[in-house]
């Protein structure tokens, strides 16, 4: 039986090592410490095998890729240092079975060898997410084989489903294995980092850095996509198929060092096995308790539009027929109007579709046609399945009529909604939408939409829209 012997968080950097960095490295002199310390303590376990996940290997958005060459190699020659080269074994054993646990789970993997990389339109290289950590554990002295793979656009939840199925592979074989989440925290800290500057950023690497110290894994888990999409992190998913990978463990936690230079937050942490005492996915489980019983109360009391928005989506997946009775929908609301139904998981985007004008004879039934429409026919998203509905909340938008105007002065992103044409091309963007808040910005997304230049001459209108939530609509926090 295999042992897990260490999990960890490393940033990757390429500029703390040496080559690269020279005497701009010392900037981040408490990352080159801590990782130093990392290492030595990784070495000391004797890890036969150190399997990384990588932000900068291969991502897809419905499963994940470990790399399957004998040899994997990698050197730093975009970064100015050719000279500097790395080259390990790679435990293929273990990397089948971790493909083999993650496909029970209903999950995919693929260990891709060079035929299936080029199906996959992958490299098989070491990516600078896996070298810059691992020159500093072979600096400490580790000679073992290496297991290397992306990430995967999963939910948080699933993303510690596939860490668990990496546990098990581990126990399932031979030698002593260690696990490394290979990511940055936060991009935006600064006015001069490289993503630019978002007050949230702090918020992102703060909540990070004390729930690892204090063991607060669902935390982490249940960090709010909006803060995420604010941070602009690249250490968040990795993270959370570490966290599956040391599911049902006692585990000692250690920050070893955070800091923020660069305007880029670097954390370095470790998580010790101490033995398990825990059933094995009750975290997760937990968790994913949490999301369902915040999914179910956020629908108490919602307004009759998001109602029948939800309701006809559920009558949809389990008939394959259109809802046709349904309680009138009364009160201010317009007889016939375009409507855009917008529904997300745990907060993320999972499907929106509608229509500008009114096309069914009545709003309930344009409700009713694209609340399934943006179900199962946006072209962004697998269908939703019915199990998901508990997890789902929609927002409704009902659509003012169109008003042409001349200027782009004549815009508000917060108050309207905007549609670009010319000739044949057009696209429209719904208003008061989270990170649109200049009109620059809204018409460079609504022009790239519709497949318009940003030179292009175009037809402007704009629109008002009341827009009705099965949740409150979040509420932003800024911290000083």
């Amino acid at each position: 039986m295999g042992n897990f012997v260490l999990g960890a968080l490393a940033p990757h950097p390429p500029i703390i090592i040496e080559e690269v960095g020279g005497r701009e490295r010392i900037k981040a002199a408490k990352t080159i410490a801590g990782l130093e310390e990392l290492a030595r303590d990784l070495v000391a376990e004797a890890p036969d095998t150190i399997v990384f996940i990588s932000p900068h290997g291969p991502v897809f958005q419905d499963g994940i890729v470990i790399l399957g060459e004998e040899k994997l190699k990698g050197d730093f020659k975009a970064f100015g240092a050719p000279q500097l080269q790395l080259e390990y074994a790679n435990d293929t054993d273990l990397a089948g079975r971790i493909a083999g646990a993650a496909g029970k789970k209903g999950i995919f993997a693929a260990v891709a060898d060079r035929a299936e990389a080029r199906r996959y339109r992958v490299k098989l290289e070491l990516d600078h997410g896996v070298m810059v950590p691992l020159e500093y554990f072979s600096r400490a002295g580790f000679k073992g084989k290496v297991v290397v793979m992306g990430m995967a656009w999963f939910q948080p939840s699933e993303l510690y489903d596939f860490g668990m199925a990496i546990q098990q592979a581990v126990e399932a074989g031979p030698g002593r294995v260690a696990v490394v989440a290979s990511g940055d925290l936060s991009h935006r800290l600064t006015p001069e980092a490289p993503a630019g500057y978002n007050l949230r950023g702090r918020e992102f690497d703060q909540a990070v850095y004390q729930a690892l110290k204090e063991r607060d894994f669902i935390r982490i888990l249940d960090l709010e996509p909006s803060l995420l999409e604010a941070a602009g992190e690249c250490g968040y998913r990795p993270l959370n198929i570490l966290l599956g990978a040391i599911d049902g463990y006692d585990v000692e936690s250690r920050v070893y060092s955070y800091e923020g230079p660069f305007g880029v937050g670097y954390l370095v942490a470790g998580l010790a096995p101490k033995g398990k005492s825990g059933v094995q996915g009750k975290l997760v489980e937990d968790f994913r308790n949490l999301r369902r019983k915040r999914a179910a109360g956020a629908r108490l009391g919602q307004h009759p539009v998001t109602a029948l928005a939800m309701a006809s989506l559920e009558h949809y997946l389990r008939t394959g027929e259109y809802l046709d009775e349904y309680p009138p929908l009364t009160g201010d609301l317009p007889q016939r109007a375009g409507v855009f139904v917008s529904l997300k998981k745990h907060g993320e985007l999972r499907g929106c579709i509608g229509t500008i004008a009114a096309t069914q004879p009545d709003l309930a039934r344009e409700v009713i046609h694209n609340a399934v429409s943006a179900g199962t026919e946006d072209p962004r998203f697998f269908p939703i399945e019915l199990e998901e509905l508990p997890e789902l909340t929609c927002s409704v938008d009902i659509l003012g009529e169109e008003e042409p105007i001349d200027s782009e002065a004549d815009l508000d992103p917060k108050l309207y909604g905007v549609i670009v044409r010319r000739g044949r091309r057009s696209g429209l963007l719904l208003p008061n939408l989270e990170g649109v808040d200049s009109v620059e910005e809204q018409l460079r997304i609504v022009r790239q939409k519709a497949g318009i230049g940003p030179d292009e001459p175009v037809e402007l209108s704009r629109f008002e829209v009341k827009r009705y939530y099965s949740t409150p609509p979040p509420t932003c926090v800024f911290l000083g």
